[in-house]
């Protein structure tokens, strides 16, 4: 007597399911350890900054000292008010000059306008050290004609600094302020302002009482991304600053180069608070826009 065995082969539908389920799995498990390789090491510079020891290596107890540490650093809050003074200088002017730029770039129609706004995606499509180079021979060549032309020797000469900071970073910004305020002019009602001169109102008029209060959503969150890069920007500000104008991020890495101590750590955790507070509102006025 023989006995027959039967042989089972899974369909096609099966395999398909089954490589669906492992290949979401496998999808799964690469977010997971992305997220855990971008935020682990953000994780233990927070913790450490607790840390009670005074070399950071080793873990020896919580304290809050380090935060006094760094709030009684003469250099390090010098350093904070130099980006903050940056940060808010360049922002307004900015988001002035990029809003401005976004209506023109919308509303009219000029000569080389296509080759206008290739150049307004420069500065984010090259990279920051091109930029920061560029940006350093062009204020070398600027003061030294100006020191040249007026005489300027010594301590009255002409030097980088904060000014110089400044304008390189209203010259990024620009651009990214005008993208996102040209996003909230694309789903702009035009009617809504044919509406307003049909009444009576002049193109001033208009513009302040219909056209601003819908794109001021589109102009703050622009105003913010500007602020958050320009707080947090280092190899731009790195070519262009000189020994007046250090800010947070190059005095960190002043210190860093010396040794890394909790007060370090101390400093990048405020930096990464205030980088995620203006995150926080950025997303709250793109939800108040929508």
């Amino acid at each position: 007597m023989t006995t027959t065995t039967s042989v089972f082969y899974p369909s096609t539908a099966q395999i398909d399911d089954l490589l669906l389920s492992w290949g979401k799995r496998l999808l799964w498990l690469n977010m997971v350890m992305s997220f855990l390789f971008l935020y682990i090491p953000i994780v233990v510079l927070v913790a450490f900054s607790f840390n009670d020891s005074r070399l950071g290596a080793r873990w020896e107890g919580f304290t809050l000292k380090w935060y006094g540490v760094m709030v009684s650093n003469e250099s390090v809050l010098n350093a904070l008010w130099n980006s903050l003074l940056v940060a808010v200088v360049s922002t307004i002017i900015a988001t002035i000059l990029g809003t401005m730029t976004a209506l023109a770039m919308e509303r009219f129609r000029f000569p080389m306008r296509k080759a206008y706004d290739g150049l307004l995606y420069l500065p984010i499509i090259i990279p920051d050290i091109v930029m920061g180079v560029s940006l350093l021979l062009f204020f070398a060549l600027l003061l030294n004609g100006i020191n040249t032309l007026f005489g300027l020797h010594g301590e009255n000469a002409w030097r980088p600094g904060l000014g110089t900071v400044i304008i390189a970073h209203v010259a990024f910004n620009i651009s990214f302020v005008t993208i996102v305020v040209r996003t909230s002019l694309k789903n702009f009602n035009k009617s809504l302002e044919e509406a307003a001169q049909d009444l009576g109102a002049n193109e001033w008029i208009t513009f302040r009482r219909v056209t601003l209060p819908l794109i001021i959503p589109g102009i703050l969150g622009g105003a913010l991304l500007a602020f958050t890069l320009s707080l947090d920007d280092f190899v731009i500000t790195f070519f262009t600053t000189g020994p007046s104008g250090i800010t947070l991020p190059l005095e960190v890495f002043g210190r860093i180069k010396r040794a890394i101590s909790p007060e370090i750590n101390a400093i990048s955790t405020v930096m990464l608070l205030m980088s995620m507070v203006l995150i926080i509102v950025s997303q709250l006025v793109q939800k108040w826009r929508e």
